[in-house]
């Protein structure tokens, strides 16, 4: 017996010192892990990772759900937020072995944190022969319409309108969302100038929508920011406005002190929470 009681005694200790660097759960808060949560995302047509950009173990788990997406179906189609459209040509000639690294980095605007956070899942789709797609909308553009109004991209060239979402975009600033950044923006910069960030982040939004259903193969991996795709808004939004019938799954990695259980705020923000240390290491 008292052999039993300190064999017990050592296992509670070992597990009190333990670190898990990440914890996952349903959308109600109910504890999952890396398996179950793949058994069922990988029923979905589409499928959203919202990272935070700087947090490391957000790129570490979207490369490894990209590696089993393409184990457990044979093929995976992976969309970025952090290539824009006009970008495509530049990023294909790449994954062919046309250009080398340092054309793609010289001539597409990647991030400043592309070789860290998202060169790994780029590289992984390069050595299996799977298709990137540049889904957002080319920054200049955003930039019009917050600054100039959304109207102004009617003004655009038949080319550069190839690369934005199909005018007119349809834009519900009534959505939580949206009307959550107006809010806070609320009395910042020149008169409608809230509405308008809002709305370039709509066209942003529906834009990646359009070019994940232009290139939609399942399962289709999109990687974004976490508030393009949290509480099912966003480019999920203009998605079921298009095709209702799509079966969309949503992973969102969030930080908290305590990942022991989800937080309150943190419930319902995605069909999986992936819910990772506030200290976890930052990549830039």
């Amino acid at each position: 017996m008292k052999k039993i009681l300190l064999l017990l005694l050592v296992a509670v200790a070992a597990q009190s010192q333990d670190k898990p660097a990440y914890k996952i759960f349903t959308k109600e808060g109910k504890p999952s892990d890396f398996s179950s949560m793949m058994k069922e995302v990988a029923k979905a047509d589409v499928i959203f990772f919202g990272e935070l950009h700087d947090n490391a173990m957000a790129h570490w788990l979207e490369l490894h759900v990209a590696k089993e997406l393409f184990a457990q179906k044979g093929s995976v189609t992976i969309g970025m937020e952090m290539f824009e459209a006009d970008n495509q040509i530049i990023l294909d000639e790449y994954l062919n072995g046309l250009i080398d690294e340092k054309l793609l980095l010289n001539e597409a605007k990647v991030w400043d944190n592309y070789k860290n956070d998202y060169k790994p899942l780029v590289e992984f789709a390069k050595e299996n022969k799977q298709r990137v797609i540049a889904t957002n909308v080319p920054r200049r553009y955003a930039n019009v319409v917050y600054k100039k109004g959304i109207e102004q991209l009617n003004t655009l060239p038949a080319e550069a309108k190839s690369w934005i979402a199909p005018l007119p975009v349809t834009i519900d600033l009534s959505l939580p969302g949206y009307k959550s950044m107006i809010d806070q923006m609320a009395g910042h910069g020149a008169p409608g100038s809230a509405e308008n960030m809002a709305r370039s982040q709509a066209v942003k939004d529906a834009t990646m929508a359009h070019f994940i259903l232009k290139n939609k193969t399942a399962p289709f991996l999109h990687v974004n920011g976490s508030y393009h795709s949290q509480n099912f808004e966003g480019i999920v939004w203009y998605l079921k406005q298009a095709d209702a019938k799509l079966k969309i799954a949503t992973i969102q990695l969030v930080e908290q002190k305590d990942i022991s259980q989800v937080e309150a705020a943190n419930k319902g923000v995605a069909d999986f929470i992936i819910c990772v240390p506030d200290d976890m290491t930052k990549t830039y």
